[in-house]
């Protein structure tokens, strides 16, 4: 994996001038432009590069992706991932979900959040159209690490567990009530979508019966654990609660007034 290289970006081929994403790519970069998540120049964080006011480019590429990531299109490299020390090390009674490595979306999120890379390190340099390239058209002013409590490191014991099986496990998708090993925790709604099966937990931000945005987004693993579905099961990754394309507080998919983010999971 790659170490701090402070002003110097990496990369493999062109410009990105807009990325087809999940979600209208105009639209998200109008949102992100506001928000820590632009780096570029004219970013309002603490850490920016003067070299180009591209605002996608610093997560995604049309060419010359890291195909490893379970994310569309990842512009980091997440190649072999350092090692992690989870939530469920502390051995708390409470944590009842089987714990797998860090991987899936979360591996993507910590690429940059786990601050063993440089936040300016990409694969895909903006601009550059070369197989390799060191785009040396600006500087970088800030941190090389995310700031403040977005710098995750790589002992994650006090953040919430990722990797972990939703509701203790025991669900798969002949059961979209949901069947879990405990019983604390709201119902998840599945459903099928070009042949794969996609989970969340609607939340009263939205309509209900569909996957929006504002639900809490879950992810299909299959575990490796004793009792964990051959079929694959929902999972609790750093993408469902944030989503890096909000403009609400921490990124979290909705506001966190009144506890809404834990409550929409957590039946307490």
């Amino acid at each position: 994996m790659s170490t701090f290289k402070p002003g110097q970006l990496k990369g493999l081929l062109g410009a990105v001038a807009g990325v087809a994403l999940l979600v209208t790519s105009g639209t998200a970069s109008a949102q992100i432009a506001g928000t820590s998540h632009n780096l570029g120049t004219g970013g309002p964080g603490p850490n920016t590069f003067s070299g180009t006011g591209e605002v996608c480019v610093f997560c995604h590429t049309p060419h010359g992706a890291d195909n490893s990531a379970a994310v569309p299109l990842w512009n980091r490299d997440i190649g072999t991932p350092p090692a992690y020390t989870t939530y469920d090390s502390l051995g708390t009674t409470s944590l009842d979900g089987n714990v797998e490595n860090v991987g899936s979306v979360s591996l993507a999120c910590l690429s940059c959040h786990d601050g063993t890379q440089a936040m300016d390190t990409l694969l895909n340099d903006p601009g550059s159209g070369d197989v390799v390239a060191s785009f040396t058209g600006g500087s970088w002013t800030g941190n090389d690490r995310p700031q403040g409590i977005a710098d995750i490191g790589t002992d994650l014991t006090n953040d919430h567990p990722v990797g972990i099986q939703y509701g203790g496990g025991g669900q798969d998708a002949t059961t979209p009530a949901g069947t879990f090993t405990d019983a604390d925790f709201v119902a998840t709604q599945n459903d099928a979508i070009n042949g794969t099966t996609v989970w969340w937990v609607d939340t009263a931000a939205g309509t209900g019966g569909t996957r929006e945005k504002t639900d809490m987004a879950l992810y299909t693993r299959v575990g490796t654990q004793v009792g964990a579905d051959a079929g694959g099961e929902p999972f609790v990754e750093c993408a469902s609660c944030h989503d890096p394309h909000t403009t609400n507080t921490t990124f979290l998919r909705i506001e966190n007034t009144g506890s809404a983010v834990c409550l929409a999971c957590h039946v307490k």
